[in-house]
């Protein structure tokens, strides 16, 4: 019996392999900023390899950063859907929270932010500009006032979608 082997100059190839192609966020800088960079919208400034809460240096140079952007585009990477009873009789005091988290989130990281915070019907939904942050709101308001908590990441997209409800 003949041994079968792959014929000359060709490869065998396995074609049960998943291939995972790598996310693609047009708000991720392609390359690191010139260092000092400062934004001019928020203040941020890119040393050390990150943006940070600085000080600005004099003589630095200007460039939005990617939360700025996405803030400008109006295209969140994360939103938190808040809904329930008792988010309609404790709405002000989870809104309080929220801004919390964000100032202590923001302080380490500034590109985490809250862009909007709209109310529906007694809902509410808010949307960041960092998947990290939303998923932060999220299992802070379940740690504090317990419920059902749901995440929905869209790899595609780049996008996490939290639900919150009680």
């Amino acid at each position: 019996m003949k041994s079968k082997t792959p014929l000359r100059g060709f490869k065998r190839v396995r074609r049960n392999t998943f291939i995972q192609e790598l996310v693609h966020d047009s708000y991720k800088s392609r390359g690191k900023p010139v260092e000092p960079t400062v934004c001019p919208d928020c203040g941020a400034t890119f040393h050390g390899g990150r943006w940070q809460r600085l000080p600005a240096p004099a003589k630095a140079h200007r460039e939005p950063c990617p939360a700025c952007h996405r803030v400008r585009d109006r295209f969140p990477a994360g939103y938190v859907m808040l809904a329930g009873e008792f988010l309609r009789a404790h709405r002000q005091e989870v809104v309080r929270l929220m801004r919390h988290i964000e100032r202590r989130a923001s302080a380490e990281h500034p590109l985490q932010r809250i862009m909007d915070i709209t109310r529906e019907n007694g809902d509410l939904t808010v949307s960041t500009t960092d998947p990290h942050l939303a998923r932060a709101l999220g299992v802070a308001v379940h740690r504090a006032y317990r419920g059902r908590l749901e995440f929905h990441y869209n790899r595609e997209e780049n996008l996490l979608r939290v639900h919150w409800q009680r």
